[in-house]
């Protein structure tokens, strides 16, 4: 990411090479230049989630297309605006909306296109970048660029669940598979909202980190694999209001068993796997309502910004890397040994 504050003819830009983490490349391209309606932004930060594993690398068998720039979610100072832009000025501290149409409302076919840092829209991984100027949303002004780059993915897939679909309440019971990004974030909206949080991992070091942020049980699974049975404990046997689904595949059974009746799931990872077989019985006689998340529009983060400053929430950092190591970064996220969010920044 440069340091100059007015645009260069040249910049970095780093494309796939549709062949893994390791063949990243990194070429001089020309600076973008604003259409109407658009801005440049100087990139100040970026943070990696999962899903750049996958476009970088590939899954399944399926391998990414070449020249794709990486990376969804990033940070960076607006420098210049092209003609008729009203939302923004220079100088303003920006962010991209991963589905870059979706700006209110529900989710639509027509708005389900072309996520940031994706096969078709290039991503965050480049010293500057074009973007519409509806594309984009101010960050919260409590937090510092790196804390700010954390959040166009996970926090607002974590926002989407816990206050849009499930509504969790001051004294709703939750429970929040895993400490990854999208469970991190859910762990502090839901305690800020005053609810009482149960979060599970395989690492006690994990879990002792997230009490810190406010929950209030910690299960390991790998000593504990019926963490169903620890949830019932924990809630006298009625079961969580609420369940923030980020593992996928048939983990879905173990949160089946830990919801009460009437309760909600929140199903957004697929780590796990696509497929499931679930307990259809228990879904049933539970009465349990199912809900899939997907990100989050554009006024779905304003509210959280807002929330975020109102409630001096901090985003988890786990680590740093310079872009030039923007390699090692991913390899640490492939590592899983994490605790928060990884960034790249100068």
């Amino acid at each position: 990411m440069s340091a100059e504050s007015h645009p260069a003819p040249v910049m970095t830009a780093w494309t796939t090479r549709g062949d893994g983490i390791d063949n990243l490349r990194h070429d001089q391209v020309p600076v973008p230049v604003p259409r109407r309606g658009q801005l440049l932004v100087k990139m100040s930060a970026l943070s990696l989630n999962y899903r750049d594993l996958l476009v970088i690398g590939g899954v399944d068998g399926w391998k990414p297309p070449t020249d794709v720039v990486p990376i969804s979610d990033g940070v960076g100072v607006v420098v210049a605006a092209g003609q008729d832009v009203t939302r923004f000025g220079v100088g303003d501290r920006v962010s991209a909306i991963f589905l870059p149409k979706w700006h209110r409302g529900p989710l639509t076919r027509e708005v389900y296109v072309s996520p940031i840092g994706g096969p078709i829209n290039r991503g965050m991984l480049a010293d500057y970048i074009v973007i519409d100027e509806h594309e984009a949303a101010h960050c919260p002004a409590s937090l510092d660029d790196a804390q700010a780059a954390t959040l166009p993915a996970a926090a607002i897939t974590a926002w989407h669940a816990i206050a849009g679909r499930s509504r969790v309440r001051d004294g709703d019971t939750v429970l929040i598979h895993g400490t990854g990004g999208v469970a991190l974030f859910a762990l502090q909206f839901a305690a800020a909202l005053g609810a009482h949080v149960a979060i599970t991992s395989s690492s006690d070091d994990k879990l002792d980190k997230a009490r810190t942020l406010g929950a209030k049980e910690t299960i390991n699974y790998r000593t504990h694999p019926d963490l169903a049975a620890r949830v019932m404990d924990w809630t006298r046997a009625d079961g969580v209001d609420h369940v923030i689904e980020t593992i996928g595949g048939d983990n879905l059974n173990h949160s089946l068993r830990a919801v009460k009746i009437g309760g909600t799931i929140s199903f957004i990872g697929l780590i796990a796997g696509k497929a499931a077989h679930i307990n259809t019985y228990e879904f049933v006689t539970k009465n349990v309502t199912l809900h899939g998340i997907e990100t989050g529009s554009r006024d779905m983060y304003d509210d959280m910004a807002r929330f975020i400053d109102q409630h001096a929430i901090q985003p988890v950092i786990d680590s740093t890397f310079p872009p030039n190591q923007i390699s090692n970064a991913l390899k640490h996220l492939e590592s899983g040994a994490h605790f928060g969010k990884i960034v790249i920044a100068d």
